[in-house]
């Protein structure tokens, strides 16, 4: 067996790009990983429309009763619970990937919306989020006229 150098910076920087490249070619990897004690943010979309805003957001697992969004100011937020279904012993265990407690995600508005009339609609697991902007936020078309 040959002896090899031991060379941490080159170790640290070597572990730093592959969790990069890993997170660029799955980029809610990191993000929406869960410890034990952590918190779990859902991945959300956020399109904006010429009339409204729409925020889809991955709420899988979730009953539509355990969410809950509120909007203050331009900052929109969902938060709710996650619950399990049965109490299983951990030794009882041979995989565990899903994971149950609180999450909560606020994302903060590009323009003002109209908050007397956001809708909201729940359906496989996916949070859809209408809002439809201010009339003085929408962008308004200016003819030229001719001489």
């Amino acid at each position: 067996m040959d002896l090899m150098k031991w060379e941490p910076r080159r170790q640290l920087i070597r572990g730093f790009f592959d969790d990069f490249f890993d997170m660029l070619q799955s980029p809610g990897r990191f993000r929406r990983s869960w410890p034990e004690g952590g918190m779990w943010e859902p991945a959300v979309d956020v399109i904006n429309r010429k009339n409204e805003l729409v925020v889809k957001a991955e709420l899988p697992g979730v009953d539509k009763k355990d969410i809950k969004i509120s909007l203050i100011e331009n900052n929109l937020t969902i938060h709710g619970e996650v619950k399990k279904e049965e109490e299983v012993k951990r030794e009882d265990y041979y995989c565990r990937e899903r994971a149950f407690g609180s999450y909560s995600r606020t994302i903060s508005l590009p323009t003002e919306v109209d908050k007397e009339k956001i809708n909201a609609k729940f359906k496989d697991g996916v949070l859809e989020i209408s809002m439809p902007k201010k009339p003085e936020m929408q962008p308004r078309e200016i003819t030229i006229e001719a001489e």
